[in-house]
Formats: structure tokens, sequence, C-alpha cells
């Protein structure tokens, strides 16, 4: 009862969650959050830096996954020490290959992409817990089965990069093809529930001028299904099946990844078949090939309420805290955009 409790509390918040995003996001106001004071000008004006809600909700994806990792790292008794191992090497490969593949594929600097990530991750994770197995495990008494952290990992990346695409709504990336420019299907798909974005400086406006233009919703899409499928596979590890849940979600995750490529405008590169979608092809053999080296070992069922218990501890909290601050300074600084601001004294307040 305690499972589908708790995946039910899950579920609503993200509906709501998602219901406001959807319908708020591609607004202009909800590009940045706030700017910090830089150089003066010669003009008087001051040079600002533009903080970004773009960072806050990648920011907050970094930290739902986390959280989600870590309940779920619990429920199989792997100790604190160890969950924080695994995912400090996991986070230190995947948050540098977001900006380094993206510069790579796009020829571009100040941009990231969480397909490149995941994809880096899935390579490494699996060669990270057996390092973490063989050095702090020995140590400490622990093994963590790697098909389950696989699994862990899997479920926390699906609903983790769903909230992100928030990230995505409220800059104007990732955006989908015009509805003008689609299959008559498509067009009666989305008819009413299209995005029309607002605001010269989201990135749909600066890079195909297809702001104030109904487009595909992409990134709403890819919200609810990696959401959804997320937390399926999330009922599925904790009722004892981390060889299902990681096969379907991998399937799933990187079948849309590849498939949504072809309703995307974006630019992803000059090929008509993108690097991304390459990659998410890839991943999708090398996972199955894990399956085969890493057979799912025999246990106990996972326990939600130690998983649940295992949040309760100051020096997680703090983790939680740093990666929070860490993600955002990483993402939602904006270095595409600009501010000059202008202080005065408001003389009927004096």
């Amino acid at each position: 009862m305690l499972t589908e409790l708790f995946l039910l509390t899950l579920t609503i918040s993200l509906i709501v969650l998602f219901r406001w995003g959807f319908r708020t996001l591609p607004g202009e106001r909800w590009q940045i959050i706030g700017c910090l004071l830089g150089n003066k000008q010669k003009d008087g004006a001051w040079k600002g830096l533009n903080l970004t809600y773009y960072g806050f909700f990648n920011a907050t994806a970094y930290l739902f996954a986390a959280v989600l990792f870590f309940i779920l790292m619990g429920s199989l008794s792997v100790p604190v020490s160890g969950t924080l191992a695994i995912l400090t090497v996991i986070l230190t490969v995947c948050m540098p290959a977001s900006k380094l593949i993206a510069s790579w594929v796009e020829g571009k600097t100040n941009t990231f992409t969480v397909g490149g990530a995941s994809f880096a991750g899935l390579i490494a994770a699996p060669w990270i817990i057996q390092f973490i197995n063989g050095t702090l495990g020995v140590r400490m008494g622990f093994q963590a089965p790697v098909m389950s952290v696989l699994a862990a990992i899997t479920v926390a990346y699906a609903v983790g990069e769903g909230i992100g695409r928030l990230a995505c709504i409220s800059f104007g990336c990732c955006y989908g093809k015009p509805l003008s420019a689609c299959h008559p299907v498509l067009r009666r798909i989305f008819l009413g529930r299209a995005f029309v974005f607002a605001g010269e400086t989201k990135k749909i406006a600066y890079a195909h001028h297809l702001d104030g233009q109904e487009v595909i919703p992409i990134q709403a899409v890819t919200a609810l299904l990696l959401t959804g499928t997320g937390l399926l596979g999330c009922y599925g590890f904790l009722k004892g099946l981390p060889f299902t849940t990681f096969a379907g979600l991998i399937a799933v995750t990187q079948a849309w990844r590849a498939l949504s490529e072809f309703f995307r405008a974006d630019y992803r590169g000059t090929e008509k078949i993108t690097t991304y979608q390459v990659m998410a092809l890839l991943s999708i053999v090398y996972a199955f090939l894990l399956l085969a080296f890493f057979p799912a070992a025999g246990g106990k069922i996972p326990d939600l309420k130690a998983g649940l218990i295992t949040l309760w501890n100051p020096g997680v909290i703090l983790f939680f805290e740093i990666l929070w601050g860490a993600a955002f300074l990483h993402t939602g600084r904006s270095r595409v955009t600009g501010a000059k601001i202008r202080l005065h004294v408001v003389e009927g307040k004096i």
C-alpha cells in the first residue's frame, strides 16, 4: 500500500506542476528569474548577468532525480556513503558531458544537451558501480547489485528529464516544428494544444523566428511520456523487477529520443539522422548488451520505507542543497542573453 500511495502522490504533484508549466512557461516573463550587477557602463547603466528559469528547473530536475535515486538505493539497503559515491561520480561525468557533447555536435559553446549527458552516463554507469563496489564497497562491507542500481538510475533519469523539459519551455529551446508546416493529421492532434512562445530573447525567436506561431509542444509530450514511464518503472522496481525496469525504460526513453527529433525544429546538426538519434539507438543496443553481462541477481523485494528513511540524514540533505546550487550555477547563468540595469531613487518614498 505504501508503494501505491507514494507513486500516487508523485503523480498528482507532477500533474499539477505540468498543468501550470505548460500554460505559463511559454510566456515572455518566465525566462529570466533575476539579474546580478556586473560592471558599470559609461552611460551609467550596469551590465547584468541574467539568471534563468532554465537553470531553476534544471536544478530542480537534478534534485528530484537525486532524491528518487536515494530512495530507491536505500530500499536496496545500499548505505548512504555508497549511494553518494555512485551518484557523485556519475554526475561528475554527466554534467560536463552535457556541455561538451552539445559543443561538438552543434558547434556552439553556450548550449547543453540532456541526450549527450544521458548517453555518457549510461556508458559509464555500470563500470562506476563496479569500481565503487571494488573500493568503497569492500572497505565498508557492501556490494551494490549492478542491475538493480542501473534500474534505479534509469527511473531517476526518466522522471528527472521529464521535469527538466520545463526548463526548455521556459527558455524556448528544444522546440517543435510549426503546425503550419506539419501534416494535417499532426495539426488535428495538436489543435488547441500547441505552444505559442513570446519574447525576443527566447531561443525559438532568435534562432528561427518562430515566436508567436503555433508549434508542436514536443517538450510537453516528452515530459508526460518520460515521467509517466519513469513512475511505471518505479513501480516495477519496487516490486522487485530490476531487469524488466531497466530494459523497458531504456527502450522507451531512447526510442522516443530518436523519434522525437523528427518533430523538432531547433538545430540538431546538418545530417538527416542526427548524432543525438544515433546516440539514442546505440544506447538501446548497449543497454541490452549490459543485460547479458550483468544478469539480475535474485534477492529481497526493495523496502520503500527503508528508502524513505535514508533521506532523514543531515549529510544527505546538505548534499541535495549543494547539488541544486551547483546545477543552477552550471545551467542557470545565461551566456546568450544580456541585461542593462539602471538604478534610481524613488522620490516619493524618501
